[in-house]
């Protein structure tokens, strides 16, 4: 019997490693194929690209959100991961209903996507302290610059515009920031609502008010990131795409001292599990480079 305690406190009990997975979660389509390619993946989402070359013959049962319960169950899994953020709580709570092994995951930090790589390996099978893509992150980990860089680099990270929209700490991205050396100028910054307080337009509502909602997206104006001391904007590309406008627009905001932006892949910050590893290792390097651009003699190795 295998048993692992998932991110919503259920006990999820496979009676053998799962064989036949269906997964709604992009990054953690990934890290099955990583940890043991994709011949036990049965099903996936639209979304679910990579691993290219290998994934696209997996038959799809809709988005993210939008999953069909029933077609998910037409591939008699004995096992679906997916996740408490990505995925539609009532579809996911229909299959749970239903009788199929649901493991949610909802990693906020990088040692929480270890523990989530850890669940993972033992549902499959497989034993954590041998599994190489898992040995890796944590290998990357040890390599991070948390506490390298001084000072570290303050950045803003965009992620959506019309409003703009950015994340506060509590999300999974404001901790792999963290560990490669930056500072997420809206680490501290909580989403208000309603939009019109988030954009300092109106008084907010208060606590009891706000209740359970997520707080971690904050809706701002593009001054706060120049207020709270960016010097840098890393620009990903999902999940908006950014344009050409939008580097100029935000490369001017600082003028006569422009920000500069920096374009990343936006699976560096938003995918955990084993992207993690390659993640931190590049994200490491891009910021060690800005922060030699911004600070100079001052970094500190």
């Amino acid at each position: 019997m295998i048993e692992v305690v998932d991110a919503i406190d259920r006990q999820v009990r496979l009676e053998r490693p799962a064989r036949r997975v269906v997964s709604l979660v992009p990054s953690e389509t990934v890290s099955l194929a990583d940890l043991v390619g994709v011949d036990r993946l049965v099903g996936r989402t639209d979304y679910c690209v990579e691993p290219l070359g290998a994934v696209e013959r997996i038959p799809s049962v809709g988005g993210t959100k939008g999953f069909d319960v029933d077609a998910v169950k037409a591939l008699r899994p004995d096992l679906v991961l997916a996740n408490k953020e990505e995925n539609s709580r009532p579809q996911v709570q229909a299959l749970i209903a239903a009788g199929v092994p649901v493991h949610v995951s909802f990693p906020c930090t990088l040692d929480e996507s270890i523990a989530y790589l850890e669940n993972l390996s033992l549902l499959l099978g497989l034993d954590p302290d041998d599994a190489d893509p898992l040995l890796e992150c944590r290998a990357a980990m040890r390599r991070t610059a948390r506490t390298r860089l001084t000072p570290p680099l303050p950045v803003f990270v965009p992620i959506w515009k019309d409003p703009w929209m950015t994340f506060g700490r509590g999300a999974y991205a404001s901790d792999i920031l963290e560990a490669c050396g930056a500072s997420n100028v809206f680490s501290e910054r909580a989403r208000r609502y309603p939009l019109a307080a988030d954009l300092g337009k109106a008084s907010p509502w208060s606590e009891e008010r706000i209740a359970a909602r997520d707080t971690r997206y904050p809706r701002i104006r593009l001054e706060e990131a120049l207020e709270r001391g960016a010097r840098v904007v890393l620009l990903p590309d999902e999940p908006y795409a950014f344009g050409p406008d939008d580097v100029n627009e935000l490369s001017a905001l600082g003028v006569p001292h422009p920000l500069i932006v920096e374009r990343v892949d936006g699976k560096d910050l938003f995918w955990y599990g084993t992207r993690a590893a390659l993640a931190i290792d590049r994200l490491g390097v891009c910021i060690e480079s800005l922060h030699s651009i911004c600070f100079g003699a001052r970094a500190n190795n």
